[in-house]
């Protein structure tokens, strides 16, 4: 008493009675400031048409001269206080102030409006990061009983109610004799506490108690001769509490009830009824509440539309939920929507527009994480969002590139990456290394390069993940440069990857060379190992390998021979394919002694010789015209119990052909035949042709039908890169 005295001033013509203010910890709040004027006409705080703020609450009244604030640092506080001001000032009792729940959230502002006691407070829109759904209104803090400490009311004399032990007492009430049977010695209490005792039982899941407390209250309607009656506020807190405790089916008896007991639904009535479809998974139900409202004469709110755009977003049709903000808007500034002189519409259009932007985001990501064709349809919103001027800010664009993960969202992550591009406000490195990662995984190699090169000119600076990835889509090209002998593209690339600062592994360089060496380009070979060993990489026997293929190819022996020296000496131990190739070059020298030795040293170093090493030292015999010799090293392989494949059997069977030795070669093929194996149509035409030629006799009959015409190439099997 004495510190209220204190806040006002004597001539603000009240009558005081006792008051408190608590907090959570049942703690005087002594961070509480007032500070006002008052005129002759008197005051009245805080009446239902008030507004609160979410760090304090304030009421002025224009038929009074007066203004008065409360501030408190806290971010919830509680002031339960009824005051009379006196007769010649009011003629009625107004409620001081009532449970200010809502956590404190950027310090904007929550407007509780109503038109008459009977209604529930409606809370205009103020989204949060999370969305959290209304109730009746108002946000769900998720505070039980055990937040609750007490509720002062007015009778005879100022009334203190623990709500919490009041709960804890009825908790277990499940009929109208339960709830006499705990209330009985209680006496008159408000309206208010049976409306937080219901509101605390919804949050507890306790309906049943809820609704034998309705049911009680009905009851004492007859008995108090209607002055104690369940009203709108009642019911729409027991409709919060269905919603709460999710009892849906309980939802139609309390509308018939309502009707039964003459009460009218308000928009608060509607605006729940519309969230316990959308929890029932039904928001096309909730949808047609909307349109039924207005043809009950109801003023939509804020809350209305905001639900509404909750269910578009639970269809998962963001198309839907820009389409009805755009049509609302288009309304609104025609003057169709009728509006509430409390509540400031143009900030609540504000925070409508941004919640159906977080509604379209939270879609795409759903289509880009679930849906198909997901890429047309984000892109298609995308600029839907921007002729509506709806696009997303720079956060929701990055978390949407994130959502990204497939192949075929590499046209949507492009898209955002430029559109955060052009905001010019920064970018996330990490979202740069998302991208190029996706661009590699679509196949999109250039496109991945055009976004490191704006790393290295716009910024942020590429750290090693950018350095790894890219480097990484280059081994890719490369790749197929050196599979498919692109000897060109591997050069291009490698040119490429100096010119970005990029400096290019062993793997890179080795690529090259394959692709050269598969290609026979001896020259530019040479020059990629020169360029290699000028940039400080150390060869491997795959570096070695290749540009002994190469110069092999080249017919370039003596330097073959002057690598392999060199490779031996630096350390390097050959392996089969090194092994191979030499076979072959010292064929192509015609030095059959050291093939023999090459044969033997690889024997001697653990490595056993194959129908590829054999089939390498055949073609070099066929490329000079020795066919002797090459069917020698097939009796050669025999003898090593190596079985000689197709490749052997064409290269010496045509060696043969055309070196006047038809019959040979005519029982190399039915060898052959009689081994399951298959030969080519051209090895075929190639023994029945010098037989004719040389006059020899043999039983065409005995090589069986023309095999069919293929497209093979013996020196393509026998390439050893």
């Amino acid at each position: 008493m004495s510190i209220l005295s204190d806040w006002c001033p004597s001539s603000s013509g009240l009558e005081l009675g006792s008051y408190s203010v608590v907090n959570g910890s049942r703690k005087r709040i002594n961070c509480v400031r007032f500070s006002g004027c008052c005129g002759n006409g008197g005051f009245a705080l805080i009446p239902f048409s008030s507004s609160v703020l979410r760090c304090g609450f304030c009421y002025e009244n224009s038929k009074f001269d007066c203004n008065f604030e409360f501030r408190h640092g806290c971010s919830k506080l509680r002031v339960a206080r009824l005051m009379k001001p006196k007769r010649n000032s009011l003629g009625v009792w107004f409620l001081s102030a009532w449970a200010v729940e809502q956590p404190t959230i950027d310090g904007e502002i929550v407007r509780v409006q109503s038109n008459s006691g009977d209604d529930f407070p409606e809370k205009s829109l103020d989204w949060d990061e999370h969305d959290q759904d209304s109730v009746n209104g108002e946000n769900s803090s998720g505070r039980s009983f055990k937040d609750e400490e007490g509720i002062e009311g007015e009778g005879e004399g100022d009334v203190k109610v623990d709500v919490r032990a009041l709960a804890g007492r009825l908790e277990l009430a499940r009929t109208v004799d339960d709830v006499e049977e705990v209330l009985k010695d209680v006496g008159e209490l408000p309206l208010q506490v049976f409306s937080s005792l219901i509101k605390g039982f919804g949050r507890d899941k306790r309906l049943g108690c809820a609704m034998a407390l309705v049911e009680w209250l009905k009851t004492r309607k007859i008995e108090t001769n209607g002055r104690i009656a369940p009203n709108l506020f009642i019911y729409n807190s027991l409709l919060g509490a269905v919603k709460q405790s999710g009892e849906f089916s309980k939802m139609e008896d309390i509308l018939n009830d309502m009707s039964q007991e003459g009460i009218v639904s308000n928009v608060v009535t509607y605006n729940t009824i519309m969230s316990i479809y959308l929890d029932q998974g039904l928001p096309m139900k909730a949808l047609d509440i909307l349109e039924e409202m207005p043809k009950k004469g109801l003023t939509l709110s804020p809350v209305s539309y905001s639900t509404a755009l909750r269910a578009y977003r639970r269809m998962k049709d963001g198309n839907g939920a820009l389409k009805f903000m755009v049509e609302l808007r288009e309304r609104y500034r025609n003057g169709e929507i009728a509006k509430d002189d409390n509540v400031d519409w143009d900030d609540e259009f504000l925070k409508l527009e941004n919640f159906t932007r977080r509604v379209c985001y939270q879609v795409m990501r759903i289509w880009l994480v679930k849906g198909d064709s997901a890429s047309t349809k984000v892109l298609q919103l995308l600029t839907e969002m921007d002729k509506a001027g709806l696009s997303l800010d720079r956060a929701e664009e990055e978390r949407l590139v994130w959502a990204c993960t497939c192949a075929e969202h590499h046209n949507v992550a492009k898209e955002l990456y430029y559109r955060i591009r052009e905001k010019k406000s920064g970018i996330s490195l990490s979202v740069c290394n998302h991208v190029i990662w996706l661009m590699g995984k679509a196949k999109k190699w250039w496109a991945a390069l055009e976004i490191y090169e704006d790393l290295l000119e716009k910024g942020p600076k590429p750290n090693n993940l950018s350095y790894e990835l890219i480097v990484s889509h280059f081994n890719v090209l490369l790749t197929a440069a050196k599979n498919r002998g692109i000897w060109r593209w591997g050069v291009r690339l490698l040119n490429k990857m100096e010119e970005k600062g990029l400096k290019p592994g062993i793997r890179e360089w080795n690529a090259v060379l394959v692709a050269c060496s598969k290609a026979a380009k001896t020259s530019m070979a040479i020059e990629i190992f020169r360029r290699m060993i000028d940039q400080g990489e150390k060869p491997t026997v795959l570096s070695y390998g290749a540009l002994l293929s190469a110069l092999e190819k080249g017919k370039l022996y003596d330097e073959a021979r002057s690598v392999w020296d060199h490779m031996i000496k630096v350390g390097v131990a050959p392996n089969i394919y090194a092994y191979t190739t030499m076979a072959s070059v010292f064929t192509g020298q015609g030095k059959f002694n050291m093939v023999e030795l090459t044969i033997n040293d690889m024997v001697a170093s653990g490595i056993e010789p194959t129908v590829v090493t054999y089939n390498a030292i055949i073609t070099g015999c066929v490329r000079n015209g020795m066919s002797s010799v090459a069917y020698e090293w097939f009796h050669r392989m025999k003898v090593r119990n190596i079985s000689p494949n197709e490749v052997s059997y064409e290269l010496l069977i045509e060696a043969l052909a055309k070196d006047s030795k038809p019959r040979l070669a005519y029982e190399l093929y039915m060898k052959a035949k009689s081994e399951g194996l298959n030969l080519s149509s051209k090895i075929y035409d190639a023994v029945i042709h010098s037989s004719q030629v040389y006059g020899a006799s043999i039983d065409i009959s005995l090589l069986g039908p023309r095999p069919p015409d293929e497209n093979k190439s013996s020196l393509t099997k026998i390439n050893v890169f």
